[in-house]
This record gives structure tokens, sequence and C-alpha cells, in this order.
């Protein structure tokens, strides 16, 4: 995927942009790790664009959803 193609996911409608920038409807971008630790693993529905591992990449403990950091 080059820099200025743009997937959007037809089961969570977030855009992703350049291979790893996910744009969100709300909030900062993110890259596909933590779109997959905090969406993506749970969702599990056909259509979902962000279940291969090697575009997920390597998902860091900082990526998943933590209540306690605002």
């Amino acid at each position: 995927m080059s820099e200025n193609q743009q997937e959007i996911c037809p089961v969570c409608q977030v855009k992703i942009v350049g291979g790893d920038k996910v744009l969100f409807s709300s909030g900062p971008p993110a890259t596909r790790a933590k779109l997959w630790a905090r969406v993506c693993q749970y969702v599990q529905k056909d259509g979902c664009i962000n279940q291969e591992p090697d575009a997920v990449g390597n998902v860091k403990p900082e990526d998943y959803y933590n209540p306690d950091i605002s």
C-alpha cells in the first residue's frame, strides 16, 4: 500500500492510510497495532481488514486500553 492509499474497514469504518496510520472518527491517529489491541481482536467479524498479523505488526503493552491513563 502506498502512502496515499486509503482503506476503509467495512466493519468499524476506520480509515487506514499509507498502510499503518489509522484515523478514527474522533481522537488522535493511531497504528494498526493499537486498533487491533483495542477493537479488532474482539470484533471477529468477516470483512475486518485488520486481522493479518503481518499488517498489524508488533502489539505493545501501551497499545491496549488502560482506563488509568487519561
